[in-house]
Parts: C-alpha cells; structure tokens; sequence
C-alpha cells in the first residue's frame, strides 16, 4: 500500500474518531446528584410503609434502586452535614454539638477538605442549591469558597418559605444568597418550589460531557420561624384535607412540595439525556422532629426517639440510592453505612482512588452497594457529647446508649404510623409520577409486583409499647440517665427490651469502644453569640459579619 494511501486512511479514521468525540454527550464518569431533605422522619415516606403521605418520586428512586434500611445520620443538622462534607465523625471536627448559629464566629474548620473538592480534581462542576449550615462567620466558610461554582440558598440552619427571613438568636433576618449577594428579589417564592426549580435549571444547562455534582439542600420538611413553623401554599394543603391534625396536615403539603420537586428534577435529567449516567441519593440529615418537636409534625413510627435524641428515631434515616450503574438494584440494602461514608463512596464511584484518602472515618461502600456484598462497616458511632454528656454506638446487631437529651422528655415513641384505613397506597401513582416515567426511560424502574415486596421488606415490624401515640412514654427497662442501656436493634429496632444486666460482657466491650472512640475526640468548637453578627447591624441580612466593621453597609 503506497504512503499516500496510508495517509489517507488515517486521516478517516482520525475523522472518524473526533466525529465520534464530539457526538458523544456522556460524560467518562457519572454525574452525582446528591438531595438531602430537612428533619424528614423515618415513616415520612412511602416506601418505609406508610400509606398517610404520598411521595411517589421518591419511592420510585427508591424501588428502582437501592432502599438503605441499615443507614445512620447524626441526630441534629450541622453534625450530620460536616459529616457529609469531610467523611469526618463530627468529635473530629469539633461539630459534635447540637446546631451552628448564623452569629457564631466560626464554621466547618477551614482545614478540612470539603466533598466537593476532592470531586473538582476529578474533574466534576459542583453546584448547591438551598441549605448550607457550616459557617458564614467570613466568606472562606461559605459555599463559593468551598470548592462550589454556585450556590443560590441560605446559610443558617432554617428559613421562611415565603419571605426567606430566619429567627435566630440573636435577631432576625433576611437569609437568601445568589452567590455573596442577598436575593432580595426572590421574595414572595416558595423555597421548596424555588429550589427545586434551579436545579432543573442547573442539570438543563450543564455541558453532559462534563461530571456535574448537584448538591440539594433542601429547607424542607424543617419548620420555619414562630410566626408561620409549617409554611406550605393553601392549595397544597388543602390536598391533604384526609390527613388527622392540622400540623401534620400541613406537615403533608410541605412534604408534597419536597416530592414534586424530585420528580422534576429527575425528569430535568432524563430529557438532558444525563439520567442514564447518573447517581441520585436522596437522604435525611436526621430524625424527624414529632407534632409538638421544633415546632413540627414529623413521624418516626416505630422507632423511638426524635431528632436530636440518639434512639433510632434520631439517628436511622431514611434514605436511598438510585443508578442504572448499581450492579444488583431494585432491592432493600441490608448493609450498614453511616452518613460519614458517602465522601469515600462517592469518590470511589466517581473513579477517584478511596486509597489516596487518609485522616477520614468514612469507609467506600461504593462495591458492597453495587454488588451487594458485606459491609466493611462494623461500627457505627452515632455521637458523643460530653455537654449533652450523651453518647451511642452500635457494633454489628447490638447498640450502647449512654445518656440522653431534655431530660429524657422526648425518649418515647411517636407517631401517626399511617398504616391501614383510610389511607391506602398507591403503586400505580409511583409509576405514573414524572420520576417514575423517567426510570422507566432508561430501563430503571420497578414493577408494581417489585415494588410491593420491597415495601413490604423495607417495613420495620415491631410494635411500641405505646400503641399509635403523639405523646412520649418512657419504659422501665431502660433509664439511660441512670444507667447505660444495651438493645439489640436488629431483633429490638423499637428499643422496647434493655439486656444491660443480662449481657454485661457485650456491655463491657461496647463500652471500651466507645472509650476509645471518646479518646480522639476535639472538644466542640462552639462559641458565644456574637452580637456583631446580630443581623439589625447588616440592614437586617444573615451575613458574614467577620469580613466587615459595624460601619459597613450591605
């Protein structure tokens, strides 16, 4: 063959090849979407067995997926969310301690490497959208300066759904950012709405032959500030006219709303042609806060606690994930992980060498998940709180709980459970949703048979010795201000029956675990209020009060 011959073949196959490159719209790793709901509680949604709320899009993530049953959060916001961000036990971060206030000097260490910049040297665009809660004392804490090209949400720990203002202490405030700025103009939106609706307008945008991390924070189900604590349009809430209780009723819509949104935003990724190339997770922080808790009307049932306790009310959340790259889906994951473990999965997932990631706690799962193998979890530490002076840990089927918080007040079961009439559920819904239609696009959808036996598989069977009750009600087996209590939560998930005094071994070892987890632990890095921060200084704006004197305008 003569050498212009030669040349001229590779001059097609080369023109083949970049024909082929610049057709091609997947990117060479997968685009992670990570939504995390506020204060959602274990029975909130559908697929855990309850008929009494519909989410439908959630369930159908859940059904074509992965259903995490064995899945741990913190018991409070800021903890699980460093957490989350630096695959860090919160005693190593110094955030073990209820909540961050907007006017408290500090935030996340800014020593610590955040999620999304080991992602952004794997090459990913990192996006937020809504809640932040990990420090606006200087901008350096705040999201833009943490490895995120945009952020359009708030920083403190809550907000108004309508006029976007938190009641803090010390003050009150405007709490909506588009970058550095106050959106004063989104005034009047629904947060839930207007979250929901910049991530579609995000995922629409996104070049799909570049790895996109979507990070979803949304205010919701958290309850608002006094004057308005379960904010939802009239119209969503007079959907749910059937539901028992004005709180929970309104509780619904809220929820109803934090649903829709999934659903468009699934269906953003399918018509993106990105779906097929993604992971979604879908996570709460912690428990629910139950009617009469925070100001909110959220369900548990039947395990015990609340948000901020460390029963498994607390700290077991409810939570998914969904990927037509998961090797075995459409099934209830039986393996233990801990909200800390997501960094490393992710990372591993992404491509990224989990080997390259010393000084974490989190563990990749990203394997065991997909094939569904053993866990390499055998511990989980849910907290250790020496103001609180409470602590937990579960080691394989047995938990040791030591302590507790307000005075053991909120250590009961609580409800509704939303089982049986006159609520019904509705698998036909869940196929019918926006989500559901999208699954079903790229062939990762659940069939209305597979989706009855995993609910029924993903139902925690045990019964509280409170029947269905709004009202907490102590047990005499178990008095953790007294002493610790053992359970084993696979056979005893409603933490009914304390066998401290009959497996004091267990207790003994459980025990020297969490001693030794207590001996690396950082004292909790939180400060007084500081009044500078107050926002009357800031024009009545939440704001990074270190970067500026009292002087400045904003």
């Amino acid at each position: 063959m003569g050498t212009e011959m030669i040349l001229l073949l590779l001059s097609i196959i080369s023109t083949i090849f970049s024909l082929e490159a610049v057709e091609s719209t997947e990117s060479p790793r997968p685009h992670i979407i990570f939504i995390i709901a506020d204060d959602l509680g274990w029975n909130d949604v559908g697929f855990h067995g309850s008929n009494q709320i519909p989410t439908p899009n959630i369930d159908a993530l859940a059904y074509g997926g992965l259903i995490l049953n064995r899945y741990y959060v913190n018991p409070i916001c800021t903890p699980s969310r460093s957490a989350l961000m630096t695959g860090k036990h919160p005693i190593h971060t110094g955030m073990q301690h209820t909540v961050l206030y907007g006017a408290e000097a500090r935030g996340l260490p800014l020593t610590e490497k955040l999620l999304p910049q080991y992602l952004e040297e794997l090459g990913y665009e990192n996006h937020i959208v809504g809640k932040w809660h990990l420090g606006c004392y200087k901008k350096e804490y705040t999201p833009l300066y943490r490895g995120f090209k945009s952020h359009l949400g708030y920083w403190t720990g809550h907000q108004d759904y309508f006029d976007h203002s938190a009641v803090e202490a010390p003050g009150w405030g405007l709490d909506m950012r588009r970058g550095m700025e106050a959106a004063y103009d989104l005034h009047g939106r629904y947060s839930t709405d207007l979250f929901g609706e910049e991530a579609a307008r995000i995922v629409r945008l996104h070049d799909p032959t570049r790895p996109l991390f979507l990070y979803l924070a949304h205010a919701a189900v958290h309850s608002g500030n006094p004057y308005n604590p379960l904010p939802a349009p009239d119209e969503s809430v007079e959907e749910f006219g059937y539901v028992e209780g004005y709180k929970r009723r309104r509780f619904a819509a809220m929820l109803s709303k934090l649903d829709h949104s999934v659903g468009e935003l699934t269906k953003a990724l399918q018509e993106s042609q990105m779906l097929n190339n993604s992971i979604i997770v879908f996570t709460t922080d912690n428990g629910g806060p139950a009617v009469g808790f925070n100001l909110n009307a959220a369900s548990n049932w039947p395990l015990r606690g609340v948000k901020n306790t460390l029963w498994e009310g607390g700290v077991r959340g409810a939570a998914l994930v969904w990927s037509r790259l998961i090797q075995v889906p459409k099934r209830v994951a039986k393996q233990s992980m801990h909200i800390v473990d997501w960094l490393p999965t992710l990372v591993e997932a992404a491509g990224g060498d989990v080997s390259q990631l010393s000084g974490i706690d989190g563990i990749s799962l990203w394997t065991a998940l997909s094939k569904d193998e053993q866990s390499k979890r055998t511990e989980i530490l849910h907290n250790i709180d020496d103001i609180y002076q409470n602590a937990a840990v579960t080691v394989g089927s047995w938990k040791l709980l030591k302590g507790t918080t307000y005075d053991g007040t909120w250590d009961g079961w609580y409800g509704p459970s939303g089982r049986g009439p006159p609520y019904a559920y509705n698998t036909s819904a869940v196929e019918d949703c926006p989500t559901g239609r999208a699954l079903r696009a790229v062939g990762g959808a659940a069939s209305a048979a597979q989706m009855a036996a995993l609910r029924r598989e993903a139902d925690v069977q045990c019964e509280p010795p409170t029947g269905d009750s709004t009202a907490g009600n102590s047990t005499g087996a178990c008095r953790p201000l007294e002493a610790p209590c053992l359970f084993n939560v696979e056979e005893d998930p409603c933490e009914k029956e304390n066998l401290a005094s009959k497996y004091p071994k267990i207790l003994q070892k459980l025990t020297n675990i969490l001693d030794r987890y207590n001996a690396t632990a950082i004292p909790p890095g939180n400060l007084p209020l500081d009044l500078k921060g107050d926002p009357k200084n800031w024009n009545y704006v939440w704001t990074n009060f270190g970067d500026y004197t009292n002087e400045t305008v904003i």
